[in-house]
């Protein structure tokens, strides 16, 4: 590691200090404090609702700040539709920028729901222990999943759609090539007839997945015993239709497949989405990682995870920053709590949350940018103190014991 002990303290402290005194705020309908992306994402994605908890979770010793955790579900939990539909992001129009300027507080426009909300309430239950927000939670994560059945499953197939690149949060991704950025609706329940779509994608599947399962453990908490049942039957069916469409045994590999069934074979950190919401047995994960993730070919670049194998995107030209075709993310790392720990690959974060403490703490001209060279550890200039970011570094010196 190049960064010293004092770097890596100096920058701990400034992350903290912008955490609480600008990211830190109450917007919307819910009366306590969230956890704000960045100025360039001037609220709170849901993609982003990981963050509150992870912020709670560093500071779950203090009653005050476990609460965000909660808070940050709500934001989504108290603006849900009637129908079920879950906003994909809530601005604070106190920050309005050049590109939100005008927007309205509430969008339904995409899905990107990139860890599943189900998933996420019962970390905040663990937290809390707040059974009101339990139940709340059951019946918003029931009427999610409902309405993504109704209206994300077009052709009958038994899996989630996707319709934009939007929807998988994966910006300037070559693995959607061919696809508009966002849906034509503002209601997120059409799509653009380009022989494309509609698409099926691992990741948003995977965390249909997670609901489906979250679902299960909320019913066996609250004693609705049957819901439980019931729930737990739809995820194994759920799974067995993810295996039979999206899965290439040959490979070991999930893909996105489109409208003509066609698999489009790039190897994308989207299967992580599969890691994340535990929809592997042990011995399907190993095959998978180990084939694809020890490879210097696959997603073993010296700052891993590559959004896109590296096989399959060398020398191939992509975005210079905001891009899921190529740059290692901090989403990627900080969301790798949910799943290495769990499969048994702790040395291996380990020595990925290093590789991220070493280029923060050693960086003064862009600090905590959302995404990093997979080869040079080299930050873009997109998404300074970005939140994600500084709660990857956070998570990786209190883990690591680096101060």
């Amino acid at each position: 590691m190049n960064a010293t002990k004092e770097m890596i303290r100096e920058k701990a402290e400034l992350a903290q200090k912008r955490l609480s005194e600008f990211h830190l705020r109450r917007i919307a309908n819910v009366d306590g404090d969230i956890l704000l992306i960045s100025t360039a994402y001037p609220g709170v994605w849901l993609e982003h609702a990981f963050d509150g908890l992870c912020y709670a979770r560093l500071h779950a010793d203090d009653p005050e700040k476990r609460l965000i955790a909660e808070n940050q579900m709500r934001l989504f939990l108290n603006n849900q539709k009637p129908d079920g539909h879950i906003p994909y992001r809530v601005l604070d129009l106190s920050l309005s920028n050049r590109n939100y300027a005008g927007a309205e507080e509430l969008g339904f426009r995409q899905l990107q729901e990139c860890v599943s909300l189900g998933q996420l309430c019962l970390g905040t239950y663990e937290l809390t222990g707040n059974e009101a927000f339990l139940r709340d939670a059951f019946k918003a994560v029931k009427g999610w999943v409902k309405w993504q059945k109704e209206n994300r499953e077009t052709r009958g197939l038994g899996l989630i759609e996707t319709f934009c690149v939007y929807d998988t949060g994966h910006d300037n991704s070559m693995r959607l090539a061919g696809l508009p950025n966002a849906c034509p609706d503002a209601e997120g329940k059409e799509y653009e007839h380009n022989g494309i779509l509609p698409l099926l994608s691992p990741d948003v599947n995977a965390v249909y997945y997670g609901n489906l399962t979250a679902l299960k453990i909320m019913a066996e908490k609250l004693n609705e015993p049957e819901a439980a049942a019931r729930y737990e039957k739809e995820a194994a069916q759920f799974k067995e239709r993810m295996f039979e469409l999206l899965y290439d045994e040959k490979d070991a590999f999930f893909y996105d497949v489109d409208a003509n069934n066609e698999k489009r074979r790039l190897r994308t950190v989207s299967v992580t989405n599969v890691f994340s919401e535990k929809l592997l047995t042990q011995d399907e994960f190993d095959l998978i990682y180990d084939r694809h993730f020890k490879d210097p070919d696959g997603f073993m670049a010296p700052y891993p995870f590559p959004s896109i194998a590296l096989g399959d995107t060398r020398g191939k030209p992509h975005a210079e920053k905001n891009c899921w075709g190529y740059y290692s993310q901090a989403l990627t790392a900080l969301r790798g709590q949910l799943w290495m720990d769990r499969y048994g690959r702790s040395a291996d974060y380990d020595a990925l949350l290093e590789k991220w403490v070493d280029v923060y703490a050693s960086q003064d001209e862009i600090l905590f940018s959302q995404e990093i060279d997979p080869y040079t550890g080299r930050p873009t200039d997109c998404s300074r103190w970005y939140s994600s970011a500084m709660l990857t570094y956070l998570y990786a010196v209190k883990r690591l014991g680096l101060l």
